[in-house]
């Protein structure tokens, strides 16, 4: 059974609403660019991300989305004319969900979802299921540092062929907060899912800077990795943002 319809749509629905609901915090982030005149472009991206945390438990829900056009020139109807159009260059979301249960001040059991839909990928969608040992390695005032790791699942069809491949996954993840000053944060995110098919692995860095209680200024860089491409397509795509963003409290 494919469960990226029912996931993205759960999330889709249960994300807003975390906002207002108790012991919940979050941040939306939202980028914007548009080009008019001699060359045209529009790129779109956002992402929703809400976190709860009591004594035993600790949960993790997130919503990102990358949307671009461009113009593009071609001989588009063959009859040796090259035109120029505005056609899709990037369109892509991906959601997740993680739930952890505490068995000790700094350790728990983490259960995590992923799935990701990409039209300019070598995978049209993946989707992950993993189980694993979670651990704050650093926990100070300036700094906390967490890990998990564990064995997965993995489902991914393949674009070029249609093909889905099906496989045992290692996961494994590294989560950085490092406060550079009273209002600037360094964080960093690396994540690595490994199988016989495909390695993937995605590392997001951003400086958020604090404006005020609500609203802050992000800069972004985004590397994703597989390592089974097509021939003639590129292993690792780069995603530079600068987003504002907002948040629940």
């Amino acid at each position: 059974m494919n469960l990226r319809l029912p996931l993205a749509a759960a999330l889709l629905a249960v994300l807003p609403s975390l906002a207002a609901a108790e012991g919940w915090t979050g941040t939306g982030e939202l980028g914007l660019a548009v080009a008019r005149g001699n060359a045209e472009s529009e790129n779109l991206n956002g992402k929703l991300d809400f976190k709860n945390e009591d004594a035993q438990w600790k949960h993790h829900f997130y919503l990102a989305a990358l949307r671009a056009k461009g113009q593009v020139t071609g001989d588009f109807d063959g009859d040796g004319v090259p035109e120029t159009r505005s056609e899709l260059t990037a369109n892509r979301f991906d959601a997740g969900a993680s739930s952890a249960y505490k068995f000790s001040e700094r350790a728990s059991w983490v259960g995590s979802l992923r799935y990701e839909n990409d039209d300019f990928s070598a995978y049209e969608w993946q989707q992950t299921l993993g189980v694993g040992f979670g651990y704050q390695l650093v926990q100070s005032e300036r700094t906390q540092l967490a890990m998990e790791v564990g064995p997965g699942f993995r489902r991914a069809k393949l674009a070029a062929s249609g093909e889905t491949e099906t496989g045992a996954i290692a996961r494994g993840l590294l989560d950085l907060k490092h406060k550079l000053t009273g209002n600037t944060d360094l964080v960093n995110t690396f994540l690595v899912e490994t199988g016989s098919d495909n390695t993937f692995a995605q590392n997001d860095l951003g400086v958020v800077v604090a404006m005020n209680s609500k609203l802050a200024l992000k800069a972004g860089l985004q590397l994703r990795h597989n390592s089974e491409t097509p021939a003639g397509s590129k292993k690792t795509d780069s995603l530079t943002t600068v987003n504002l963003v907002y948040n629940f409290k």
